[in-house]
């Protein structure tokens, strides 16, 4: 029988099967015997090739008959449960007449039966239990031989997608519906709409909208009306238990609230015996509904019958005379709710400590078989926690999966659960070695530890879901995943995911990976709880679950690699630290995101010194820039070519390092490490068939010459080595000059140098872990399976089974996703760099100072005017603050609209130019409080109190005071140095001032507690100056920071304002109050009191409430100092990953918008649950920003967009938890609707009515990692999108979607609605930046084309809709795009400091124009303009003409809006704004360029890459002010001592530099002097000179010649002085000094 088609049973009984007697196939069937099954499986499908009906086992069809089954046991008379039965009887009683009573009484406790049909008609829908179906349609079967009339018919969740019609028909004539396991929205709505009529309906498990229909006689769940819209739409309240079994629940389990749901599992095994003493038909429903879902959780064929057997009896389904002579429902027939198996046994084991005896035994009798491990006392050990329905339906799997992980040499204690108690499992039945030797220690974190524990290793979760509750979460709103990391940091080990796919079938995840609803189950979930390393097992095979054993391979070696990082000692640890270098031949080479790599590096090193690694050297004399400048060397092109033999005589002959790391440079020389990797050694290391794929692709090895190919044929491997740690320098990907090709082509592989690289690493250097060293890396972007490895992945082939540790920045939360799940990564988050205000500078200093003295006295400060005016067109001010238009025509000034000359403000009205002062000085206030991010972080490093005043002064934005932001920033650090430290000052300062004899009683500090002779009032300040002394001398710090830390936030605020004796003698009466002395504590808390007196008056405010808001902020300004301070933790972490410990998770994030939550920094970071998007912040925002946008393009002119590109971003989409999805919704008038649990489930039309304006048509640009790691998000948009184009009652002209669907279906596009575009499937980036980087491109459209063509692949739902290209489609959008809008996500990173934003967000613009403009044949526009032309603005485009036979016409420029995430308050700019904005704060701003020239080689790295984006902004949005570019030579290259330091710290970065800016000029972007232009080409020779030199950074004085002898070479900081002295006035001359 197929799903879904009634069953009709045989008219005669079937045959017994020979040889079995009836006991044993009894036992066969209850049990799930696995042999038996699959010969019964055979004969029946032998059966149903003849008969197409399922032939049922004699043995099921005897164990229900009527005359050997005495029925339900009843209840003792004398049933210990009569105390439950009173406590919960008083709620029944009042409701029940006598009625009822006496109904229930006749029918010995069952209630009364409905007329009965002639027909039970049973439909049963299986969601996420596709593997039950067969059991289900066998259980059909038999029911069918008991009694015709039992019609029992069996669908899964895919059914309703697939054949609607069918199951619709099936539940048109139902009596009973039971569903379990469904979850999908529109599976649930459809039922919903269906299942009103069925009298007797029971789901289980489900979305909760669903379970709230179940109605079992006068028993009905409490109803969950879905709730839409409101902010973000409110989830639907839950349905809950009922009162009596919530009584009854309160009466199991313990009191921790994460244990309830294990008491629920308790319950529901008891409670039917309670309830049947309980009088009542609804009392009796109740019991009912527990009974089959007892039944339905026990599983099996019997249980399964019997379900159904109970409902047609309960309920007299086939009338009371047939009904009452059916066969009797079985016995539950109960497997334990946890246990655990082997496939040896048929026992089940009742604790961990019971299986590893009897595994013991049996490996001691010498009965290792092949099944098992066959060194089981020193094998490692590893929980394997197991779905309990997967154990009694003897999934095939599981057996398969325990099997391998024994042969790869690991002991599973395989324990299955329900999943809802996975955390009480770890907690009290599994202990470590570290929690063993902890409370060795006497320290205990799990009181609840079981004698029965066993020490584990690893810990396996094959389930998915969180850790706390499993699939059903918790009893409260809310996952507990404190408790989960909690309870895990008690074990130290690692937790592992590795589960197959129970909504997929294998050959979806192949093609699409994992999707939806399964990649949250098995990623975003687990990840909260520290999960790492998770790998897919497999998945559906129709309705079973496959298993391929490749992949339990992987997951088997991968623990073999963490626990060899646990046992391996670490002084023979070997540990590979990788480094990064793209883009190639700009400085990039030890550069990471926000991140000081050389520093970081000596750190590291440093910890790994103290922790006993073998770093070779002296770690705290290793140089971390020498190391990089020797890594740059030998990575040169021509250096490589001649293989290992050259790279070693490159390092010998130069000079590396400066000062104090002169030293460490030279000690690095014998460090170096360089291989050559010949074709066959190739092939025999990577095995034959990578070997076949890269040749596939890169040709015959013996013929290969290409990245890091020597003249010799061999594949170049180098490095530097430490002792047992090796450095070296991730290889760049792709083709000379296309070094990013690789991310973009599906079907490519790594280059052949590139695996040799990383199997090098594993198997010849013999690395036991690798640590990517910073944001970020390429491995993890490589070709293959977006999300759920599979063996051709790239990423899962070069990562092999060596743990990977990656350093990432914090505020990333997105991209470290890609490294988390493709590449194995286990996160260690570092936080970014201290925040800092731009201020002003020279001209904008003076400006600022101009207007202040001009509005103290305007009219006698009238002569300034001019001046003013001077300056403003100096800066280019202009253009942000405009000269308001003149009221009369012809009024306006000749500098211009907008403008002024100096002429005119001599004469303009006084009044206006005042008016105008007040918006310019404005705008200066802005600039100067503008934050941007200061230097680059150093791993490990805690900040300074400069420092944490400067991330509390960003955080907290004027919130609180500067004095007392700086008072916080300077409390003394618990750690006893530092509280040691500033107790020996006060307690000198006292003694200098106030002489003490000794103390006439003791007075001591032992391990924090007082001990004393002195009665209340009797100690004075200098005997605590005395016994703190004490304490101190004694060289044991620990009292001292006991003190301390327990001081409340209000007294560590107070002592801020206390000088030393002061403090003393806030000692003092602390002492006295601690003893009892009532005045010291009515002092002590007047003190306190005063002192947040101060703090008010600081704040200016009086008011109560006011008062104790602004306690809170204090106290969370102090809790952020101490979280700040904890940066140690990086390192920690980092360490204890290496040594295979377990790392606790955190959000990633950003501090100035998510606050504490992303700190402290150390932390395996996660992503937010994809389901949650957009939240109610986020979607309150994203409205209020439409508004404004859509208001601000009205004011304009230009009426409502017909079309507005909106950009989703993985990274901002995360951290503001989806604020451009939201700004998507508001645009189209949409809201999102959540269910019960407050998953979002669908985009929901807001009325035309309540909208109040047209329906904006958006074109969403998806970035990769958007498109990949939000694939719901994705789905429930694309349905959006259709139905808007179908709404119906809503004219075009109110609806734009539909408008431009109905023109694309005329035009012949197949799917008119599609809207959601990205790259093509598995590939990331539009390739924009990387022409931009190479120049390798003429005209400014070609950069237009590139993203169109990149970018013309839709997405959305089903399997077709998976990156089809569409270009059609995607050209009319683009043609009728009037607008863009970009969020920025951090202060960090804005439109000025990365690639990215050009390349997409600027290209899209470009692409639009292009379109737009495009003139056909007859020299019109190829597409229609919107109804409304944009108004001219300011940038160069709007001059250009476009001529045609209509006459000339300005060229359509597309605006961009960007919005500001970070920020407080919601204010949309235009796209030159901001850039004008962000250049004046940074990359000009002299207080930016210092912090960032003082970073060494990645400061100037930096400075370099802001070149190269501000060409990209030029050449695709029209960029082109010609101050930027003038203030940016000035700053970088006429500026003798910036340039020379760039020069120095990395000659590749300043040749980038100095290349921009001449590129710029020659592009027509920008009008340098020929002066200038002069000076710049010798500064990119003595540039040129110096890499050559050099090798790249850091070798000094020396180079080789061909023939391997030396030359000299002129040192070109000379030749740089010489040239910058002839032009050292040039700027001086272009831009006079204004004096007044």
């Amino acid at each position: 029988m197929h799903g879904g088609e009634r069953v009709r049973p045989p008219f005669r009984k079937a045959r017994p099967l020979p040889h079995v007697s009836s006991l044993t196939r009894l036992r066969a069937i209850s049990e799930g015997d696995v042999a038996h099954r699959q010969a019964q499986s055979r004969k029946k499908k032998q059966k149903r090739e003849k008969t197409q009906d399922l032939q049922v086992p004699e043995a099921l069809l005897e164990a229900f008959k009527p005359q050997q089954q005495a029925g339900l046991a009843s209840p003792s008379k004398r049933n210990p449960l009569e105390l439950l039965y009173s406590s919960v009887r008083d709620k029944w009683s009042p409701g029940l007449s006598v009625e009822d009573e006496e109904r229930t009484r006749s029918l010995g406790g069952e209630p009364a039966a409905p007329p009965p049909p002639a027909t039970a008609r049973i439909v049963l829908v299986a969601g996420f239990e596709a593997f039950n179906v067969q059991l289900y349609k066998q259980a059909a079967a038999t029911l069918a031989d008991i009694s015709p009339s039992i019609r029992v018919t069996v669908f899964t969740d895919r059914d309703i997608a697939s054949r609607p019609e069918v199951v619709a028909s099936a539940l048109a004539g139902a009596d009973v519906f039971f569903g379990s396991l469904i979850f999908d929205y529109d599976q649930v709505n459809w039922l919903r709409t269906r299942l009103g009529h069925i009298p007797t309906r029971l789901v289980f498990e489900s979305a909760l909208e669903l379970m709230s229909l179940t109605q079992v006689g006068g028993f009905a769940m409490k109803a969950a009306a879905s709730a839409e819209g409101g902010e973000g739409g409110k989830a639907a309240s839950a349905p809950g238990p009922p009162p009596v079994v919530k009584a009854l629940l309160s009466k199991f389990g313990s009191q921790r609230e994460e244990d309830r749901l294990k008491g629920y599992l308790s319950f529901l095994k008891i409670g039917p015996r309670i309830l049947r003493m309980v009088p009542g038909r609804k009392a009796q429903d109740i019991r009912t509904w527990l009974e089959v879902y007892a039944y339905w959780n026990q599983g099996g064929a019997a249980n399964v019958v019997s379900l159904f057997l109970l409902l047609v009896r309960r309920f007299s389904l086939l009338g009371p005379e047939a009904s009452r002579t059916l066969a009797q429902p079985l016995q539950v027939k109960e497997t334990p709710a946890q246990g655990l198996i082997h496939p040896l046994t048929p026992r089940i084991l009742q604790s961990p400590k019971q299986y590893l005896r009897w595994y013991m035994e049996r490996a001691a009798l010498g009965q290792v078989q092949d099944a098992m491990v066959s060194s089981p006392q020193t094998a490692p050990r590893v929980a394997v926690l197991l779905y309990r329905k997967h154990v009694i339906t003897n999934q095939v799997y599981i057996a398969q999966l325990l099997r391998i992980l024994e042969k790869e040499g690991l002991l599973p204690v395989p324990i299955f659960i329900n999943g809802v108690e996975g955390h009480t499992v770890v907690r009290d039945l599994l202990t470590t070695r570290f929690e063993q030797e902890e409370r060795r220690q006497g320290l205990r974190r799990i009181d609840s530890l079981s004698p029965e524990a066993v020490e584990v290793d690893a810990v396996i979760n094959t389930i998915g879901f969180p850790l706390v509750g499993g699939p059903a979460g918790s009893m409260e709103a809310g996952r507990r995943v404190d408790v989960a990391t909690r309870l895990l940091a008690a074990k130290n080990v690692p937790l592992l995911v590795a589960a197959p796919l129970l909504l997929q079938d294998l050959s979806s995840w192949r093609e699409r990976g994992v999707l939806g609803l399964q990649s949250a189950v098995l990623y975003s979930l687990p990840e909260l709880d520290g999960a790492v390393d998770t790998v897919v097992l497999g998945g559906l095979v129709g309705d079973k679950i496959a298993i391929v054993p490749e992949r339990a391979r992987k997951l088997a070696r991968r623990i073999q690699g963490w626990h060899q990082l646990r046992v391996t000692p670490a002084k023979e640890k070997k540990v590979s630290i990788l480094c990064y270098g793209f883009p190639p031949n700009v400085g990039a080479i030890g550069t990471a995101a926000l991140l000081n790599v050389p520093r970081s590096l000596e750190k590291l090193l440093i910890a790994l010194q103290e922790q006993g690694y073998d770093t070779g050297l002296d770690a705290r004399k290793i140089d971390g820039e020498s190391v990089i400048a020797i890594l740059t060397a030998i990575n040169q092109e021509a250096v490589v070519a001649g293989g290992p033999k050259k790279m070693h005589a490159m390092v010998e002959a130069g000079t590396f390092g400066g000062g104090d790391g002169a030293a460490g440079g030279e000690m690095l020389k014998a460090r170096i490490t360089a291989e050559g990797i010949l074709p066959g050694e190739f092939r025999a290391a990577v095995g034959e068939r990578t070997a076949a794929r890269v040749e596939k692709m890169w040709g015959e090895l013996e013929g290969y010459v290409g990245l890091f190919t020597s003249q010799a044929g061999e594949l170049v491997v180098g490095g530097v080595q430490l002792g047992n740690v090796w450095i070296g320098i991730q290889p760049l990907l792709g083709i000379e000059g296309d070094p990013m090709r690789l991310l973009f082509e599906r079907d490519l592989t790594p280059h052949p140098q590139y695996v040799a690289f990383y199997d090098w690493m594993r198997n010849s250097f013999k690395a036991q872990a690798v640590v990517h060293f910073g944001t970020h890396g390429t491995a993890e972007w490589l070709p293959g399976s977006p999300l759920g490895n599979t063996a051709t992945t790239w990423p899962d082939i070069l990562m092999g089974e060596i743990p990977n540790l990656y350093v990432y920045a914090c505020n990333n939360p997105s991209e470290s996703i890609l490294a988390k799940r493709r590449g194995y990564g286990t996160i260690i988050s570092h936080n970014v760099p201290p925040y800092s205000r731009a201020g002003l500078y020279k001209d904008l200093a003076q400006l600022r100072e101009l207007v202040s003295e001009y509005r103290e006295n305007s009219e006698a400060n009238a002569g300034l005017r001019p001046v003013i005016v001077g300056v403003l067109e100096r800066t280019g001010l202009w253009e942000d603050c405009p000269w308001p238009s003149p009221s009369s025509p012809g009024a306006e000034g000749r500098g211009g609209e907008g403008r002024l000359t100096p002429e005119e403000a001599a004469s303009v009205d006084p009044a206006a130019f005042n008016a105008y002062m007040g918006q310019l000085a404005s705008y200066l206030g802005v600039l100067e409080q503008r934050l941007f991010s200061e230097g680059l972080h150093v791993l490990g490093e805690t900040p300074s109190p400069r420092q944490v005043y400067q991330y509390l002064d960003a955080y907290f934005d004027q919130d609180l005071p500067p004095q007392l932001l700086e008072a916080i920033a300077g409390l003394p650090t618990p750690p006893a140095a530092s509280a040691n430290s500033l107790l020996s000052d006060l307690v000198a300062s006292c003694r200098a001032s106030s002489p003490s004899s000794p103390p006439s009683a003791p007075l001591s500090v032992e391990g924090g507690q007082l001990s004393h002779g002195y009665g209340p009032g009797e100690c004075g300040v200098e005997d605590v100056a005395e016994a703190l002394l004490r304490e101190l001398e004694r060289g044991d710090g620990r009292p001292v920071t006991h003190w301390y830390n327990s001081l409340s936030n209000e007294e560590k605020y107070a002592m801020t304002l206390y000088r030393p004796n002061d403090l003393l003698r806030f000692y003092s009466l602390r002492l006295r109050r601690a003893w009892g002395d009532r005045e010291a504590k009515a002092r002590l808390e007047e003190e306190v009191a005063v002192g947040w007196g101060t703090m008010e008056d600081m704040a200016e405010a009086p008011s109560e409430n006011v008062k104790e808001g602004l306690r809170e902020r204090v106290v969370e300004a102090i809790e952020i100092k101490k979280m700040l301070e904890q940066n140690t933790e990086e390192l920690a972490s980092l360490v204890k990953g290496l040594n295979g410990e377990y790392v606790l998770p955190g959000v990633g994030g950003d501090l100035l918008r998510d606050g504490l939550g992303v700190l402290p920094t150390g932390r395996n970071i996660h992503a937010l649950d994809p389901y949650r998007l957009p939240s109610p912040g986020a979607w309150a925002r994203g409205q209020e920003a439409v508004r404004k946008i859509l208001a601000q393009h009205q004011a304009a002119g230009d009426g409502y967009p017909e079309t507005v590109a909106v950009m989703l971003w993985g990274l901002d989409a995360i951290k503001t938890r989806g604020e451009s999805v939201a700004i998507l919704l508001a645009l189209v008038g949409a809201r999102p609707v959540k269910e019960a649990t407050g998953r979002v489930v669908r985009y929901e039309l807001v009325p035309l009515a309540e909208l109040g304006r047209p329906r904006i048509d958006v074109l969403a640009s998806l970035s990769g990692i958007f498109r990949d790691s939000f694939s719901n998000v994705v789905d429930l948009l694309d349905d959006l999108f259709e139905r808007a184009a179908t709404a119906e009652g809503e004219s075009e002209d109110m609806n734009y979607i539909k408008k431009h669907a109905n023109k694309l279906k005329e035009q012949g596009e197949d799917r008119p609605t599609a809207r959601l575009f990205s790259n093509p499937a598995g590939d990331y980036g539009s390739l924009v930046n990387e022409r931009v980087g190479n120049g390798e491109w003429e005209q400014e459209e070609e950069l237009g084309e590139t993203w169109a063509s990149r970018n013309a692949y839709s997405f959305g739902k089903g399997e077709r809709e998976n990156g089809v290209k569409r270009d059609g489609v995607l050209k009319e959008l683009l043609g009728t795009t009037e607008r863009i809008v970009q969020e920025i996500d951090s202060v960090e990173y804005g439109l000025s400091d990365i690639q990215e934003y050009y390349a997409n967000t600027g290209a899209l613009k470009k692409a639009a124009e292009n379109i737009a403009n495009a003139p056909d044949r007859s020299g019109k526009n190829t597409v229609a303009p919107p109804r409304a032309q944009p108004a001219p603005s300011q940038g160069r485009a709007d001059s250009d003409q476009q001529g045609g036979k209509g006459g000339t016409k300005k060229k359509r420029v597309v605006k961009v809006s960007i919005v500001e995430a970070f920020t407080k308050d919601v204010e949309p700019q235009e796209l030159e704004a901001t850039l004008r904005l962000e250049y004046r704060s940074k990359l000009l701003n002299p207080k930016w360029a210092e912090a960032m020239a003082a970073q060494g080689s990645g400061g100037a790295y930096e400075i370099s890459q802001r070149m190269t984006a501000l060409v990209g902004w030029s050449s695709t949005a029209g960029f082109q002010d010609q101050w930027v570019y003038d203030g940016a030579v000035e700053r970088y290259v006429l500026d003798e001592k910036m340039a020379q330091k760039l020069m120095d710290n990395n000659p590749e970065a300043m040749r980038n530099v100095v290349k921009r800016m001449l590129e710029a000029n020659g592009r027509g972007y920008w009008e340098a002097t020929p002066e200038v232009l002069e000076h710049l080409r010798e500064m990119y020779a003595a540039a040129e000179d110096e890499i050559e030199l050099s090798g790249g950074k850091g070798v000094r004085n020396k180079v080789l010649r061909e023939d391997g002898g030396e030359k000299s070479a002129p040192t070109p900081r000379e030749e740089v002085k010489m040239v910058s002295s002839t032009i050292k006035n040039v700027k001086e001359e272009r831009t006079p000094v204004v004096s007044r």
